[in-house]
């Protein structure tokens, strides 16, 4: 099945009922026993670690939680710069995304009343193919109007923490 009958059937499913469109997503997250920092994730069939870098008290063994938040940035425009140029069918040869992020450790220590979340993120997208400068710039702003992990950066999201 092709990107575009994808995008087709979706846009069909949810034309003849919006619940259709209407997605949940759900990851575990269990610190590994016997050591401070290293998190087993799971996501549906997958699972991944997390931990930190030896300078911020973990073993290194895999990306922190910020690096995967600014890879799940990267991932998501790459896709959707995939899906959008199928969709206003501007052809596309590759795309490379680099994030960058600036966080001030202040936030996540509790030294002063600085937010523990990122000061800066940056998105470098490189995008290659026949179409021109014009169609490229279209289907970045249809990126940047539609990417779900780059709307989570720029706009609050509702969330609650429940302790059981």
């Amino acid at each position: 099945m092709s990107l575009t009958d994808v995008i087709e059937g979706t846009r069909q499913a949810a034309e003849a009922d919006p619940a259709n469109a209407a997605v949940s997503f759900s990851v575990a997250n269990a610190l590994v026993p016997g050591t401070a920092t290293e998190v087993q994730v799971r996501v549906r069939d997958h699972a991944f670690s997390v931990d930190e870098p030896q300078a911020l008290g973990g073993t290194d063994t895999a990306a922190n939680p910020v690096e995967y938040a600014l890879a799940a940035l990267g991932s998501c425009q790459v896709i959707t710069y995939q899906f959008w140029a199928a969709k206003l069918g501007i052809p596309l040869e590759g795309v490379r995304v680099t994030v960058d992020g600036d966080l001030d450790l202040h936030g996540f220590f509790g030294f002063s009343g600085t937010r523990p979340g990122f000061t800066d993120v940056r998105v470098t997208v490189e995008l290659t193919g026949p179409a021109g400068r014009d169609r490229y710039e279209e289907l970045k702003n249809q990126v940047d109007e539609h990417c779900p992990v780059l709307d989570l950066f720029r706009n609050p999201t509702p969330a609650r923490t429940t302790l059981k």
